[in-house]
């Protein structure tokens, strides 16, 4: 199954994209939901919310939406994945709010943090072995042996980035499921991605699983909406091209 939406939901430019004029923006999840079945939630890398906030998206939500969840920069970016015990928990007892509709957790790292297999291992090592957990290194000192043996290890996927059509990290399945981000593409207007651009995505998807593994993608390049429209037409050649595709917008986007 291939999951598709985008990174957040509250942006003031998608009215008249996503969100019709006359929708208030404290019933813009709810239209979210109506049009696509997951979404990455990087509001709680800032500030992590409170367990009644999840348990406010959950009942909000359609029931089988999915929503994955960017860790806090306390643990990433402050903590720099040192001492994890006590940021996971507290993490985890809040986002445990959104019941069965929580997908993963994506830990971006600091693109100044150099590779720390153990280190890694060991903040890995205290998620719940129900929680699936991405990990998206920024520092090329990453790309080694022993850190894809940690992330096997753990079955913890590394998230696959493209910024301006490349691949940022290795091509490595680390798990038996994925995780895509799309930071910013290169097709006008800027950041969106033209179609020759997700065509190659899902033919490095397709060769690496088949369409019974879970794959979750996010668009990311929000500015005017280049998110809505690159997910769905993505969706479109997904779907085309025989996977399973989760439900994203259908029709004319403004």
């Amino acid at each position: 199954m291939m999951l598709v939406g985008t990174s957040g939901w509250q942006y003031a430019d998608w009215r008249g994209v996503l969100y019709p004029p006359g929708v208030p923006q404290r019933l813009w999840l709810e239209r979210y939901g109506e049009c696509f079945e997951t979404v990455e939630n990087n509001n709680t890398f800032y500030r992590l919310p409170t367990r009644q906030t999840f348990e406010s998206w959950r009942d909000r939500t359609p029931d089988t939406f999915v929503m994955a969840i960017k860790a806090s920069r306390f643990l990433t970016h402050v903590k720099r994945l040192k001492d994890p015990q006590e940021p996971v928990e507290r993490l985890m007892a809040a986002a445990d709010g959104l019941g069965p509709k929580l997908g993963p957790v994506l830990l971006q790292l600091p693109p100044t943090l150099k590779a720390d297999p153990e280190l890694l291992g060991a903040c890995l090592g205290r998620f719940p072995a129900r929680v699936r957990v991405a990990v998206e290194p920024r520092h090329p000192s990453w790309w080694s042996d022993p850190v894809r043996e940690t992330l096997s290890a753990y079955g913890a996927a590394l998230c696959w980035a493209d910024r301006l059509g490349r691949p940022q990290t290795p091509l490595w399945r680390t798990a038996d499921w994925g995780y895509l981000r799309f930071h910013e593409g290169r097709a006008d207007p800027r950041p969106a991605y033209g179609d020759d651009a997700l065509r190659s995505w899902l033919r490095r998807l397709d060769a690496a699983w088949d369409d019974r593994r879970d794959v979750y993608v996010y668009f990311n390049n929000d500015p005017g909406g280049a998110a809505v429209r690159n997910a769905a037409r993505y969706a479109e050649l997904a779907s085309a091209g025989g996977w399973p595709v989760s439900r994203t917008p259908t029709g004319d986007l403004a």
